[in-house]
């Protein structure tokens, strides 16, 4: 296997410049992403310059570009917008504003340029590229560079970040949404009667607070803007509700970035300097993205072209096209908005005699009560009856089992924690007295939302179908952990909810040694056995070194890092940051490895603790885990659904596994002890956080993104596009 991969050391930036610029609307992320472009192109050697002030620092030059060093991006990580500026640039849209831009580019021998930016950006970046030989010409012809300089810099390669924050609505709406308004699915004719009459119904049902959200451009069938004072004099005309408008503007764009933002563009910082420095002079200008967790390189004027045809198909009114080419996933989300959203009457729902058991079980995840409204209320819609039950498989068997309905579970999305209670407690020594509560309440199906003890009790009771033919009924479950350690499955519920705890804590406490000089920070992270919150928390919040139990270190991995920081205290970056899963080690425990660090460091640097506990459980999910459990449970209810009309009760149901929407083999190490899943797609990211940090290390470059068109990945969700 080793020939056939390729590694990045073979890649070299040697003689070669970057050049980074963002342009467009500040957007958060863009910081992390200059950082990993400027840090992973001094890593393989090349030159890298910041070009403030967008494609108007590139025209202006002089103190605009300036070269970055290793530094100059510290603690960029959890600062919003842009650091490095961004504005619209008249200039840059005629041929004489571009000309000047070429010069200042060849004048620093930059060839390569990474543009983080929207579609006005990126297109302004491809006719940069296509103009750039002519360019060069007349800059020969006027005297102004020399022909041996036109050659030496006859190519320009580009790589596009897509750095927006229009990319999606779901992860608000499906939070307190009543009514939703957005371009792409402009409401039917009679909207308003029907607005009206769902805010009357919400107030009878003794709801005080209704929300409507409008996005700026939404407009209804006949093409005509729908704008929130319109919203706001109807409802007081029609209901006489004391109605406020709040326009969000510019707070959308501040703040700090979230865990995943930092994740996706130092992931894509990295790979757009692999695109550059993998690029020859034919290679079409692309824009870098991920497909699922796959990097992937799309032909940048492709990108830009399916965005204009979804404009067009708006202003052609052809609505249900303008969805689907916004992508499976925006498609998806808008699906599942419309599921949960609009809550029929009772004569017309679909009816079935189906019962479905909704239970919770092992640690607490945030995002949990997400999913249970999103299963329950989509089961409704299917015409079953649900079921909820408290305290795991323990309240199972104790008959702790009561139906649930649409109202019971408003306002639950944004809660933390588990409403319905859950326990760690296994189905085995209850297996009887479960069969029996499934007989008694005529349960049909199981949703089952947890980590790995609702994994092994899913297999208990398969075990026990030869003897209980009760229990041979369609199962589900969905993930929600903050170990993230469900095998088959890349992401779990309550993870990015954890993450975004670690990073928030790691950035007070770096911000607490901002007038202290030379301290380094020992951070324990949950996850059991599985190293990825320590890892990916490593990545987001910019640690020097994370150990995990699944890459095993000893003393004198302990001692290289010490080194490592003794060497980065003498630069300007007077600080570390170091994370450490729980498990990593029985030896090398919080206590060991704090004590060893504030020992080798003895007048070099000082040492401090914290151990984060259960606060990376707490709190009020993430936006993405509110989205991420409403959209996987509506799935795994409707998989319920389908099998229930195909199998019920034939004796032949098997037990599926249903996880971000992929059902795979599943095959473990050590299951009982360790919980770990034999293949774990973030220890690809490993490498990316060594390098971010400065340390020589291999990186196997096989899987980075290949340019592929974007007609062959309609079919997928193409994240960042």
């Amino acid at each position: 296997m080793q020939d056939t991969k390729k590694f990045f050391e073979n890649l070299s930036g040697a003689g070669k410049s970057i050049g980074v610029l963002t342009s467009g609307g500040d957007a958060q992320g863009m910081n992390a992403a200059v950082r990993a472009v400027v840090r992973m192109g001094i890593y393989v050697g090349a030159k890298v310059y910041f070009i403030h002030e967008g494609y108007q620092g590139m025209v202006d030059g002089g103190d605009n570009i300036k070269e970055a060093s290793w530094e100059s991006v510290s603690s960029m990580l959890q600062v919003g917008g842009t650091v490095i500026g961004s504005a619209r640039c008249k200039d840059f849209r005629t041929h004489e504003g571009r000309l000047r831009a070429a010069l200042n580019l060849v004048q620093r021998g930059i060839t390569n340029l990474c543009v983080i930016g929207g579609d006005g950006s990126l297109t302004g970046a491809n006719l940069f590229r296509e103009e750039w030989s002519g360019l060069l010409d007349e800059l020969v012809q006027s005297g102004q560079i020399s022909e041996e300089a036109a050659q030496t810099h006859s190519a320009l390669h580009i790589v596009g970040m897509v750095g927006s924050i229009d990319n999606d609505f779901c992860g608000t709406d499906m939070t307190i949404a009543d009514w939703v308004l957005i371009p792409e699915m402009p409401p039917k004719d009679g909207w308003e009667e029907q607005m009206c009459h769902k805010l009357s119904e919400n107030r009878a049902d003794k709801k005080r607070l209704n929300i409507i959200i409008v996005a700026e451009g939404a407009i209804d069938q006949n093409n005509k803007p729908i704008t929130t004072e319109l919203i706001k004099d109807l409802v007081v005309r029609c209901l006489g509700f004391d109605t406020r408008v709040t326009i969000l503007g510019h707070v959308q764009r501040g703040g700090t970035p979230s865990a995943f933002d930092r994740i996706l563009a130092s992931r894509m910082g990295v790979e757009a300097v692999l695109a550059l420095l993998e690029a020859s002079p034919g290679t079409p200008a692309c824009v870098v993205s991920l497909c699922g967790n796959q990097a992937v390189r799309l032909p940048l004027m492709e990108c830009v072209q399916m965005t204009q045809e979804v404009q067009k198909a708006m202003d052609e009114k052809r609505f249900e096209e303008a969805v689907k080419l916004r992508g499976r996933s925006f498609e998806n989300n808008l699906n599942t908005y419309k599921l949960l959203s609009h809550r029929k009457i009772d004569a017309e729902l679909p009816r079935s005699s189906f019962n479905v058991a909704v239970l919770n079980v092992g640690a607490p995840a945030a995002g949990m009560n997400a999913a249970v409204r999103s299963a329950v209320r989509v089961g409704i819609t299917e015409g079953h009856t649900l079921f909820a039950v408290n305290d795991g498989f323990e309240g199972f068997s104790k008959g702790q089992i009561k139906e649930i309905k649409w109202g019971d579970v408003g306002g639950w999305t944004g809660q933390g924690g588990s409403l319905l209670g859950t326990k760690r407690t296994l189905p085995a020594k209850h297996i009887d007295k479960i069969a029996e509560q499934m007989r008694i309440h005529n349960i049909n199906a199981l949703l089952v939302i947890g980590g790995f003890e609702a994994y092994l009790g899913l297999l208990e009771l398969q075990a026990a179908r030869s003897k209980h033919a009760e229990l041979c009924v369609p199962m589900v479950m969905v993930p929600a952990t903050v170990s993230n350690n469900i095998p088959g499955s890349d992401l779990s519920i309550g993870a990015d909810t954890a993450l975004n705890a670690i990073t928030d804590t790691c950035d007070r406490i770096k911000q607490s040694a901002s007038g202290t000089k030379r301290r380094v920070f020992i951070i324990e992270t949950m996850g059991g056995y599985c190293g990825y919150l320590a890892t990916v928390g490593g990545l987001a919040a910019g640690a020097d070194a994370a150990y995990i139990y699944e890459e095993p270190f000893d003393i004198r991995d302990l001692q290289s890092n010490v080194e490592h920081l003794t060497e980065k205290m003498k630069t300007s970056i007077q600080r570390g940051l170091v994370l450490r899963n729980e498990n990593c080690s029985e030896n090398y425990t919080t206590d060991f490895i704090y004590q060893l660090y504030s020992e080798e460091g003895k007048g070099v640097f000082d040492c401090r603790k914290n151990v984060l506990g259960h606060m990376q459980q707490g709190g009020a999910p993430s936006p993405f885990d509110r989205n991420f459990g409403t959209k996987i449970a509506a799935k795994a209810m409707q998989w319920i659904s389908k099998k229930l009309k195909e199998f019920y009760r034939t004796g032949k149901e098997k037990l599926d596994v249903v996880w971000d929407c992929v059902k795979s083999e599943l095959i473990f190490v050590r299951q009982k002890i360790h919980r770990i899943p034999k293949e774990q797609w973030w220890l690809r990211l490993r490498p990316l956080m060594k390098i971010l940090a400065k340390y020589k290390t291999s990186y196997d470059v096989s899987d980075s993104g290949q340019l592929e068109h974007i007609v062959r990945l309609r079919a997928k969700d193409i994240s960042a596009i």
